[in-house]
């Protein structure tokens, strides 16, 4: 091992845990927010050139980006966190296949999702619960984004692994360039050429492809490893071990399309027998659950920043570090979360009305939705910290579980049995719920890990 690779391997486990903190997150939670931006943009676009259907539309195609961004951090996170983990035991020659290995599963599963959506995208989109009147405008914008899911899920994947290979400003610029693309095109498109849902579509999956193009140019030219052509081919055993660090993150993502899917389905059903109508709920959920993504973005920006330096210590048997890196996070987190809950709360009317004018009806709901519904957001920072943590010390059951705590085993039950007594009114209080019940799991799994943590520190002592 040559000296500059040997000094980028061990700053993780010699530089002052802030430090690395904020040099690996800062540039994730740009790369994040910027992913939320491709959705928000056309968001409000949209919203300003079609409206209320408009915004409907892709609230309903939303959860197929989900399942690009599940798709993404199953092989980008459980590729980074093998890669790490390995790197840090000084197994330097399977890391080589980690990365190579979750380069070309990313683009090769992004592949098969277009190919799938493009196939079936019309009964998709009725099972996602689109109503008849926004049907037209969700075809015509999926069927273009579609195109762009192998470069999307290569380009967000891909960040991963760049960020773990010791570059995380170059994986913030890569996203951020596609997201600038998308913002310049957006309204050129929309409004320049009056293509409006399909302008929309082509300045997205064009912000994506140069995005995936720069990380692919990185990846021939790593800066601690060199790829080979022979660790390209795809190898069972280093596949297995990627996906299964990476399913916490996946089934996260999964699990959010499900309450997606059966929230739109409820808001559609309730909202139809409601003084609010279908579309109503459907356009306002949508609009609200983008921007909470904003704030998400940031947490998980965080927590991805964690991943590395947790990663590479726990493999390395530097478990004070290890806790201090955790613990610094989740004060980080924290303190987000506690902003957004103030904000959600003082001016949900505001936010929406970015997104395009609307009935009184329309930002009644949306201002009732944006407190309820997001009530217990000041505690929102904790869970997905902890289920990363869990994941980047190579402990995938445990990050699993607590990854699907909030959505399936809480959200998604309440979100069908609260409304059948409280109406539309019952999908909003299953939020708060959620929340606050998913946020005592991760306490109480985070507070024994860490006494099983000290307790390996005290036998490396003796």
């Amino acid at each position: 091992m040559n000296e500059k690779t040997e000094r980028e391997e061990n700053k993780l486990g010699i530089l002052p845990v802030e430090q690395l903190i904020r040099q690996f997150a800062v540039p994730s939670i740009i790369a994040m927010l910027v992913s939320a931006l491709y959705n928000i943009v056309d968001q409000f676009f949209i919203g300003r050139s079609i409206g209320e259907l408009g915004n409907a539309a892709t609230n309903v195609a939303f959860p197929l980006t989900t399942s690009c961004v599940a798709i993404a951090l199953l092989f980008g996170i459980g590729g980074a966190s093998s890669f790490n983990l390995a790197m840090g035991r000084k197994q330097k020659e399977q890391a080589v296949y980690y990365m190579g290995n979750a380069a070309v599963l990313l683009f090769l599963m992004g592949s098969v999702l277009c190919i799938l959506t493009q196939i079936f995208l019309v009964p998709m989109l009725r099972f996602f619960g689109s109503p008849d009147s926004v049907l037209g405008y969700a075809v015509t914008y999926t069927r273009i984004t579609s195109i762009g899911f192998p470069f999307l899920i290569y380009s967000n994947g891909g960040a991963h692994l760049v960020r773990a290979d010791g570059t995380p400003k170059y994986s913030m610029l890569c996203n951020l360039t596609g997201a600038l693309i998308n913002t310049v095109l957006d309204p050129l498109f929309i409004f320049g050429f009056g293509m409006g849902m399909a302008g929309a579509a082509l300045a997205t999956i064009i912000g994506q492809i140069v995005a995936a193009g720069m990380i692919f140019c990185y990846m021939l030219r790593c800066r601690t490893v060199t790829l080979e052509r022979r660790n390209l081919m795809i190898r069972p055993e280093y596949a297995v071990h990627i996906m299964s660090l990476g399913l916490a993150s996946f089934f996260n993502q999964i699990a959010m399309m499900i309450v997606q899917i059966v929230l739109n389905n409820s808001l559609t059903y309730y909202g139809a027998r409601s003084v609010y109508g279908e579309s109503i709920p459907l356009a306002c959920a949508g609009i609200i659950s983008k921007v909470a993504m904003l704030y998400f973005s940031v947490v998980i920006g965080l927590a991805q920043g964690l991943q590395p330096i947790a990663g590479y210590n726990y493999g390395a048997k530097n478990y004070d570090r290890v806790k201090q890196v955790y613990f610094q996070t989740v004060r980080y987190a924290l303190s987000i979360s506690v902003a957004a809950f103030l904000l959600f709360q003082l001016a949900p009317q505001q936010i929406i009305s970015v997104f395009g004018d609307g009935s009184e009806e329309y930002f009644l709901f949306a201002a009732r939705y944006f407190r309820i519904y997001l009530f217990a957001t000041f505690l929102n920072g904790i869970q997905p910290v902890t289920s990363t943590f869990f994941t980047a010390i190579g402990k995938p059951v445990k990050g699993i579980f607590l990854s699907l705590t909030r959505q399936i085993l809480f959200l998604l039950p309440l979100i069908i049995i609260f409304p059948l007594f409280l109406g539309i009114d019952g999908i909003m209080y299953a939020g708060p719920i959620a929340d606050l019940t998913a946020g005592a799991a991760a306490i109480g799994m985070i507070l024994y890990e860490m006494r099983q943590i000290t307790g390996m520190q005290k036998a490396e002592a003796v």
